[in-house]
């Protein structure tokens, strides 16, 4: 892509950044507040990150699936690219994914936001797969060992405004932290490096189901 090709797409951005990042904030917002995110009056939610993303990786990912798949203009940008804003949610407990999806189906009965697509959760686990089936999710595994759960969330399906939703356990994040350093935007060529990344997904895996192990084990006025 051209300098020329691309202040297209920034005049695109220009106009219609400000409303994604509006409805990203209020989704930002509603779970830092409220209550249906909460057990015994305290929030399941570790803590969470949330990010506009940046304009060189804006251009890097239209010229790579413009070059794959169909073909990204400024006038289609923000219905093809659907990651421009995100909200990630980090738990402690794999367990209480449970509490984060039913708020987000809450909200969506209410007619406060659409899911533009089926959820999906992705994971290299057996026992995540299994899981993540008990839900209304596309269940899918990566060979990269990449483990969360993705929400694609719009104010109204029409709407071109779209917010990533990512639901993870802090080990999860870790992983993908680690992963996301190493593999991005270029991947590795490093054999040593992707196996040992998964080796250390299988000890992710390992520590989020020992800390929900530990959870079930608290009596109940300590958990």
């Amino acid at each position: 892509m051209n300098d020329a090709d691309w202040s297209a797409f920034e005049q695109a951005l220009e106009k219609g950044i400000p409303d994604v990042e509006i409805f990203m904030d209020g989704v930002h917002k509603f779970f830092s507040t409220h209550p249906s995110v909460k057990v015994d009056g305290k929030s399941v939610i570790h803590s969470m990150k949330w990010r506009l993303k940046d304009r060189s990786h804006i251009r890097e990912k239209i010229e790579r699936k413009s070059s794959s798949e169909r073909l990204i203009t400024p006038d289609n940008l923000f219905s093809e690219i659907t990651d421009l804003a995100g909200v990630r949610i980090l738990l402690l407990f794999q367990g209480d994914f449970e509490v984060v999806d039913n708020s987000v189906r809450q909200r969506v009965s209410g007619g406060d936001w659409v899911l533009y697509e089926r959820p999906k959760a992705y994971t290299w686990d057996p026992e995540a797969t299994e899981f993540f089936k008990k839900f209304d999710l596309e269940v899918l595994q990566r060979d990269t060992s990449y483990t969360s759960v993705h929400y694609l969330l719009k104010p109204r399906m029409d709407a071109s405004v779209c917010c990533e939703l990512q639901v993870r356990t802090l080990f999860e994040e870790i992983w993908g932290e680690i992963d996301h350093r190493i593999n991005y935007p270029k991947p590795t060529e490093s054999v040593t490096c992707r196996e040992q990344l998964k080796v250390l997904s299988k000890i992710v895996g390992a520590g989020s189901r020992l800390v929900d192990s530990i959870q079930r084990s608290l009596p109940q006025d300590e958990s």
